[in-house]
C-alpha cells in the first residue's frame, strides 16, 4: 500500500536528483539521512515520502516541496544529444533533467506573454526520416531560408533565429565538453525546446550546434525513442548536414571560396561565422574537394593547432537566449507579478536555477524590485514663499 504524502510524483524526484548530479539514490539518502532502501521506494512508487521527509528532500535538492506535487510535462519526441561512448550516464541524466526544467519555466511564462508563433512548415509532409536522401536535406534547408527571410547570405545569428521562429532556447554550463545541446518538442503546448551548451563556446560553435538542434526539430520531430536508439548514428549525421546546408548554401557559399586552402576558408570565417573545419566538412559534403584532399587538409589543421581553437575564434560575442529573460523582465516590470510572487508561487524550482536556465543576471530575483510611487497629499495647504531681497556677499581668497 502506498503511504507518505498524497500526490507525489516520483518522476519529479529522480528528474531533481539528475539535475543536481546526485550519482546515486545512496549518496542522496545519506545527504537527509535515511536509508538508502527508502529513497528506493520513492523512486519506483512503492511508497512516497511523509511530510519530514519531503521537506528534507526539499532542502537536499534546492526546490520547493510543491515542485514533487507537480506532474512532469510529456514530450512529443525524445531528447536528443549527441551520444558519445565517452559521455557519462550522469552526464546526459544532468542534461534532460535541466531540458525539464527550462520546459517548466517556460510554461509559467506563456500564461503570461505570448510567446512567437512556431513557424516550421511541415516539410517532411508525413515521411519517416530513413526515407530522406541528402538532396531531400539540401532542398528544405534552401526552402526554410526562403520561408524565414535569410536570403542566401550569412546567418550571423542562429539563436535569435531560433526564438524569432518560435523556439524556447537556453544556455546553461554542461560541466563538459562532450555535450553540445539537446532538443525535444513539449507536449503540452507544441513547441521546440533546445538547450544548449556553453563550455568551450566561440561564435561559430555556438551556430554550428544551434543549427544541429534546429535540425533535428524539422527532421525528427516524428522519431520514436525506440528509433533514436536504434539509428542514432544516421539521426545525427541528418541533422548536421541540415546545419551546414542552413549555415553554408550550396548556391552561394562555395562560389565565394577564391580557392579551397584553409587561408581561404580563414577569410570565409569571418563572413559566414562558421569553423574553418564545418567549411572542411561542407566542401567534402558538396563533393568540391575529394576526400585525400580533405585528409591533407585535416592535417594541415592539426599542424597548425587550430584543433584546440581557431583564429578569429574569440573576437565575436556569443549571442545568449533572449526570450525567456526579457517574458520575466517585462512580467515584473509591468506589474502583472513580483519577482517574490513569482518565486514562493509560479516556480517550483530555485531562484538561482530560474536565472541560470533564463539568462537574468545572478541574484536577479534577490534584488529589490518593488518601486512604491509616492506623491503629495492635494488637501494640505502649501507654504507660502515671500519673495525677499538680498545681497551677494564675495568670498574672500
Amino acid at each position: 500500500m502506498r503511504v507518505g504524502t498524497p500526490g507525489f510524483q516520483k518522476e519529479r524526484l529522480i528528474e531533481a536528483r539528475a539535475a543536481r548530479r546526485i550519482a546515486s539514490k545512496s549518496e542522496l539518502a545519506k545527504m537527509i539521512d535515511v536509508n538508502p532502501s527508502a529513497v528506493t521506494r520513492w523512486e519506483n512508487g512503492t511508497h512516497a515520502p511523509d511530510a519530514d521527509a519531503l521537506s528534507q528532500l526539499a532542502i537536499a535538492l534546492n526546490v520547493r516541496k510543491e515542485f514533487f506535487l507537480r506532474p512532469v510535462q510529456e514530450r512529443q519526441s525524445p531528447v536528443f544529444y549527441r551520444s558519445l561512448a565517452s559521455t557519462l550516464k550522469r552526464d546526459t541524466a544532468y542534461q534532460e533533467g535541466q531540458m525539464q526544467w527550462l520546459q517548466d519555466i517556460s510554461t509559467v511564462l506563456g500564461h503570461y506573454v505570448d510567446f512567437p508563433a512556431v513557424d516550421f512548415p511541415d516539410l517532411m509532409a508525413g515521411a519517416s526520416y530513413r526515407q530522406l536522401r541528402d538532396e531531400d536535406i539540401e532542398g528544405m534547408a534552401a526552402e526554410l531560408r526562403r520561408h524565414w527571410g535569410l536570403g542566401d547570405g550569412p546567418c550571423p545569428d542562429v539563436v535569435g533565429l531560433m526564438e524569432r521562429i518560435g523556439c524556447i532556447v537556453g544556455s546553461i554550463e554542461m560541466g563538459t565538453s562532450k555535450l553540445d545541446g539537446l532538443c525535444t518538442w513539449s507536449g503540452v503546448v507544441p513547441r521546440p525546446h533546445i538547450l544548449l551548451a556553453e563550455d568551450k563556446m566561440s561564435l561559430p560553435r555556438r551556430q554550428m550546434d544551434a543549427a544541429h538542434e534546429l535540425g533535428h526539430a524539422i527532421l525528427h520531430r516524428g522519431v520514436s525513442e525506440e528509433e533514436l536508439v536504434a539509428d542514432l548514428k544516421e539521426i545525427e549525421r541528418q541533422a548536421f548536414r541540415f546545419a551546414s546546408a542552413l549555415l553554408m548554401p550550396a548556391k552561394t557559399y562555395p562560389y565565394e571560396l577564391p580557392n579551397f586552402s584553409l587561408a581561404s576558408m580563414l577569410s570565409m570565417k569571418g563572413r559566414w561565422r562558421v569553423s574553418i573545419k564545418a567549411q572542411i566538412v561542407r566542401l567534402k559534403q558538396l563533393e568540391i574537394i575529394d576526400p585525400d584532399y580533405a585528409v591533407q587538409l585535416y592535417k594541415l589543421y592539426s599542424a597548425k593547432g587550430w584543433s584546440k581553437e581557431e583564429p578569429l575564434d574569440r573576437d565575436w560575442p556569443i549571442p545568449s537566449p533572449r526570450l525567456l529573460r526579457e517574458a520575466v523582465q517585462l512580467i515584473v516590470s509591468s506589474g502583472v507579478r513580483r519577482k517574490e510572487d513569482l518565486t514562493a508561487v509560479e516556480f517550483v524550482i530555485s531562484p538561482e536555477d530560474v536565472e541560470r536556465l533564463t539568462g537574468l543576471p545572478r541574484g536577479w530575483f534577490s534584488q529589490v524590485g518593488d518601486v512604491v510611487s509616492l506623491k503629495l497629499k492635494s488637501d494640505r495647504p502649501m507654504p507660502q514663499v515671500r519673495e525677499a531681497g538680498g545681497k551677494v556677499v564675495p568670498f574672500k581668497r
